[in-house]
């Protein structure tokens, strides 16, 4: 075979090699693309509901149905303790009756906080949106009830709710945090290993930051077989907080049946830390 016969030969076996290179850069292209652009699609799941329908179930609206943000539970004592509850990226506060259900009965009066652009709220989404509204929503129930003030976010709720109560952190008494994350860019960076999220991603949900000088109670609750925020994500978050701290490992629970596997005693037991209970 002469030189010239070889080297088509190279060439035709080499095209369909570069075609299938080409491809594979093109679409992981557009996979960077997609995060980038659709991201908030791939982050929060809000559910529209009219005040009506939020409040089925004989919660009130809160501050008012005119301006709700979020809805109100009294306990049938005076209350002792006001709690407001972030809820995760899916669904609406309405959909949280199972907070009240835990917290009224040991006094609580029960705020389920609801976003911009959840239920019947305007608004945008987006991490600046969502905290800087959740700041403002610590202040009011702060102005209107004092203290003590607590503060509990669920999953992309504790990503809000620690950035918030850093901002409001002389009106809140404590912290509880389910199934959170140390940096959402972990998170991503576990569930799309191939992708440079860290670069692409907009909201960055820092909560090891954000909780560096924070100064107060700070209960931090993994689901211990967690599939969409791996357990290993809230306990290194846990390491990283200053004191008082208490770390609670739920055994057994996933990301979204956690609240089935604890018990009336892990809640008092879990209140009566966050205001002023030993650290661990």
């Amino acid at each position: 075979m002469d030189t010239a016969t070889a080297r088509r030969r190279e060439a035709t076996l080499a095209t369909p090699t570069l075609r299938i290179l080409a491809l594979c850069v093109l679409a992981y292209l557009l996979a960077c693309t997609g995060i980038a652009m659709f991201q908030n699609h791939l982050l929060y799941f809000p559910q529209r509901a009219s005040v009506g329908e939020m409040t089925a179930g004989g919660l009130s609206p809160w501050p008012s149905g005119q301006e709700l943000r979020g809805l109100l539970a009294e306990p049938p004592l005076p209350a002792r303790a006001t709690a407001i509850v972030f809820h995760g990226n899916a669904g609406h506060a309405g959909h949280r009756q199972f907070y009240v259900d835990a917290l009224a009965p040991l006094g609580l009066r029960v705020i389920l906080a609801e976003y911009p652009a959840y239920g019947p709220r305007t608004g945008e989404l987006g991490e600046s949106s969502l905290v800087t509204d959740a700041e403002r929503t610590i202040a009011l129930a702060h102005s209107r009830y004092g203290g003590p003030l607590l503060i509990i976010g669920e999953s992309l709720g504790a990503g809000v709710a620690a950035a918030a109560s850093v901002g409001q952190r002389e009106a809140i008494a404590g912290l509880l945090l389910l199934t959170p994350w140390d940096r959402l860019a972990n998170v991503a960076s576990h569930h799309y290993p191939l992708l440079p999220v860290k670069w692409l991603l907009r909201d960055r949900y820092d909560s090891t930051r954000h909780l560096a000088t924070l100064g107060k109670p700070v209960l931090v609750a993994i689901a211990s077989e967690d599939r969409i925020v791996p357990a290993h994500f809230g306990r290194a978050l846990y390491d990283e907080l200053p004191a008082p701290k208490r770390l609670s490992v739920i055994a057994g629970a996933d990301h979204n049946d956690w609240f089935d596997r604890i018990d009336d005693t892990w809640w008092r037991q879990a209140i009566d830390f966050l205001l002023g209970g030993p650290a661990d």
